[in-house]
């Protein structure tokens, strides 16, 4: 799949300061929507072998983010942040429904559709929108989808979004290797800088993808996914 990784002019957007101070704190790890319970199939990656020091764990987020299930979820996003904006709730309940049937496991399904509905509920609890209680999102409910709504009701735009939304699934991947490796807090942040670039090209292709363009290549983090469901000692949910 050819894609053209220069940054839309839309990706400069002003961001207002109260939008970027609500987007900082829904991206938080310290949002009480259960993302640290989740490792996406590393923990049994680092049990198998494939994930051994802070290089093999890059290099595995690296193919997540740019090549799997980030890819995939940056797009839904977009599209649920526009369908959101423009108040097509038909146009949001398709994305919402395609969003939670690409999930490659049962226990993914459950990570994504667990903490997408603790995000909105969480969101609307705090920052309530008249704007969100109008789109009756539908219910699973993936975490792109609820993400894309909330930032789209409360003005964040989509490059700001998505880079914040890449970034707190990379740093929330990370800190599960850290754990499970183990790594110092040290080599995490080195991990984290090191995928700067390709999370910034996620968001830039993401910005002008269209659903057709959904995909992943990243087998081995699926099947991880998979396997981790009968993994006998486990720490996390995923």
């Amino acid at each position: 799949m050819s894609r053209e990784w220069a940054i839309p002019d839309s990706a400069a957007e002003h961001v207002d300061p109260a939008a970027l101070y609500r987007l900082m704190a829904w991206l938080s790890p310290a949002f009480p929507i259960g993302a640290f319970s989740y490792s996406s199939g590393i923990e049994w990656a680092v049990e198998a072998g494939d994930i051994k020091d802070a290089t093999s764990l890059e290099r595995w987020i690296a193919v997540m983010i740019g090549e799997g299930s980030g890819w995939c979820d940056a797009i839904f996003l977009a599209h649920a942040h526009r369908a959101a904006k423009m108040n097509d709730t038909a146009a949001l309940k398709d994305v919402a429904e395609l969003a939670a049937a690409f999930a490659p496991s049962k226990e993914r399904f459950l990570e994504t559709t667990a903490q997408g509905r603790a995000f909105l509920d969480t969101a609307k609890a705090a920052w309530s929108s008249p704007q969100l209680d109008t789109l009756a999102l539908p219910s699973p409910l993936a975490l792109p989808i609820a993400v894309g709504a909330v930032c789209a009701a409360h003005g964040v735009p989509i490059a700001p979004a998505l880079n914040g939304f890449l970034h707190a699934m990379s740093a929330n991947l990370i800190s599960a290797g850290v754990r499970l490796v183990p790594l110092g807090q040290t080599d995490g942040q080195r991990v984290l800088a090191a995928l700067e670039k390709v999370v910034a090209q996620t968001v830039s292709a993401a910005m002008t993808a269209s659903l057709d363009d959904l995909g992943s290549a990243a087998f081995r983090a699926d099947l991880a996914s998979m396997h981790h469901e009968r993994q006998y000692t486990r720490l996390f949910r995923s």
